[in-house]
């Protein structure tokens, strides 16, 4: 199938109660939506980053009573898995949609890509629109805020520093933006955040030795 939009109904899944019956939302409304993006970006994904990608989609598997409130997928190099590496992410929390360049604290040699990124800083970030959004934790609502209003030396050095500190950026789109409910935009812009993005992540795969 192809991706035809999110609308009011995908969002309201997060207003239902319980772990179960919001989950079952999720997979109902959601997931399917996921899987068909994916099936519309991947391949250019892959051609940005020179090697092969691999969908992720949250199964929230380890929560046994407080329903998520949020949902995602991720596209890793790692076909087992995408917390451990640089990844692409793109979700909803109840009030808007994310699409993230993600560095979680999970990542090993968090130290050595802050650096990294912190030495390209400058040139990195002049093709990034000031629209752009930065979040300090993937799982917090209010630790994401506009790119103009950070100082992002002192983001990425937090994310050096600290051991959960995280470093996402990308775009944010509120719920009720039209651009959510037309498919075919919505793809083109994810796949224009991607590629405004990918020098990023090029960049945190290199080696560091």
């Amino acid at each position: 199938m192809s991706f035809s939009g999110f609308t009011q109904h995908d969002f309201n899944a997060f207003q239902i109660e319980g772990l179960d019956a919001r989950m079952e939302a999720i997979q109902e409304r959601i997931q399917p939506k996921f899987q068909a993006i994916s099936d519309d970006v991947i391949s250019d994904l892959e051609m940005l980053a020179g090697n092969e990608m691999h969908l992720h989609i949250a199964r929230h598997a380890r929560r046994t009573k407080n329903p998520p409130v949020d949902t995602w997928m991720a596209f890793s190099h790692n076909k087992r898995g995408y917390k451990m590496h640089p990844h692409f992410q793109i979700g909803l929390f109840d009030d808007h949609v994310f699409v993230w360049l993600a560095y979680i604290y999970e990542l090993p040699g968090k130290p050595q890509m802050a650096t990294l990124l912190l030495d390209h800083m400058d040139k990195l970030i002049e093709d990034v629109p000031a629209s752009y959004w930065i979040s300090t934790d993937h799982t917090k609502k209010k630790a994401s805020q506009p790119l103009k209003d950070v100082e992002l030396d002192k983001v990425l050095t937090r994310f050096r520093d600290v051991k959960k500190g995280e470093f996402l950026i990308g775009r944010h789109f509120t719920s009720d933006d039209p651009l959510l409910q037309d498919g075919e935009q919505f793809i083109q812009e994810v796949k224009k955040t991607f590629e405004s993005l990918m020098p990023f992540y090029r960049l945190s795969l290199q080696p560091t030795t």
